[in-house]
């Protein structure tokens, strides 16, 4: 299948749920529409690998954290980390899956990818409200070689909520002391500007079809539809595109302290400045624990398997050391009797 098969899969299985059939080893998950197109991706080749069935909903990180602390779906996905006291409350564990760019994407005529180059602050203060013109001195400064427009900014942001907008909303904070002070950082904030569409396809399509917009995906969804993404400055002043060196870059080093903090704004030379890792919750002491000794194979044949075709869809891998963090959290989760529910092989 080609990449644009995959996603167009992906994104039909984040609609209708990766299989309408759920057999006595299938699993059931909600959420995070970020890493919606690789999670189909590994459902399907682990379907034909092992005969088991992953039904993944694409639903939004709000969603999925719902829908796990109700104990509706046999794990959750939310690209918005809870907190340490939060995982306590709801008796659940957390671990991260990918990493993955969140870009800015427009629709700007004459403009294609990559040739827009902007900066934390003038995207902030796009989605303040306070430029609202293509034309704007402060986006023609950043480039003087593209003829911009006299045309309205046309924003677009989510209307659920959204991991992806954590992601977003936490690099505006940091790199915009106004968004940080009226806005703040969440799965939901208060927009002052903007079209709301749900999840990434929501806004993909509606920055596809309107003329002056800009929105924010995660970056597969913008090479499937085929949306022009601007070029951002990163913290070291350098102006990069969202690709596997970028990403990588930005996450060198994430995450070895147990601290799984978003990987936004990092000074490496090459990071991609919105970056972001996708996460799966799983309660610690499972009412079925057959299910989650699932979810924990088929994460765990994803961790051994799954590293290449995350690359094909422009998501990065964890590293080897995050990994196996990983896998001593999985070796804790219980049934009611205390015993682990899953073994490493």
């Amino acid at each position: 299948m080609t990449r644009t098969g995959v996603v167009k899969s992906a994104l039909l299985a984040g609609a209708i749920g990766w299989s309408g059939v759920t057999l006595a080893a299938g699993i059931t998950g909600a959420g995070a529409t970020f890493p919606n197109p690789i999670y189909a991706k590994w459902a399907d080749a682990y379907h034909k690998a092992t005969g088991n069935r992953v039904n993944y909903q694409s639903i939004g990180s709000s969603g999925g954290i719902r829908q796990i602390r109700a104990r509706t779906v046999d794990f959750g996905a939310s690209d918005a980390p809870l907190s340490s006291e939060e995982l306590k409350k709801d008796g659940l564990i957390q671990f991260p899956t990918v990493f993955g760019a969140v870009v800015p994407v427009i629709n700007v005529p004459g403009v294609k990818a990559g040739e827009m180059r902007l900066t934390g602050p003038v995207l902030a203060d796009i989605y303040l409200g306070k430029i609202a013109n293509w034309s704007d001195k402060a986006i023609q400064e950043l480039n003087p070689n593209l003829k911009l427009p006299n045309q309205a900014i046309g924003v677009v942001r989510r209307a659920d909520g959204s991991g992806t907008t954590a992601i977003f909303t936490n690099y505006l904070a940091k790199v915009s002391p106004a968004w940080k002070e009226k806005i703040g950082e969440g799965t939901t904030v208060q927009w002052p500007v903007g079209l709301g569409g749900r999840g990434n396809e929501g806004v993909s399509a509606f920055v596809q079809r309107l003329p002056g917009s800009i929105g924010y995906v995660e970056y597969a969804y913008a090479k499937q539809n085929k949306l022009a993404f601007a070029r951002l400055r990163n913290a070291a002043g350098n102006h990069v595109d969202p690709d596997e060196r970028s990403v990588q870059a930005a996450a060198a080093g994430w995450g070895e302290d147990g601290d799984f903090q978003h990987p936004t704004e990092q000074k490496a030379p090459g990071a991609w400045p919105i970056t972001g890792a996708t996460y799966i919750l799983l309660p610690r002491n499972p009412d079925r624990p057959q299910q989650a000794a699932e979810v924990i194979s088929f994460f765990d044949w994803a961790y051994n398997n799954g590293d290449k075709m995350a690359l094909e869809l422009d998501y990065v891998p964890m590293p080897a050391s995050i990994v196996k963090q990983v896998r001593q959290d999985w070796t804790r989760v219980m049934d009611k009797a205390g015993k682990p529910v899953w073994q490493a092989k």
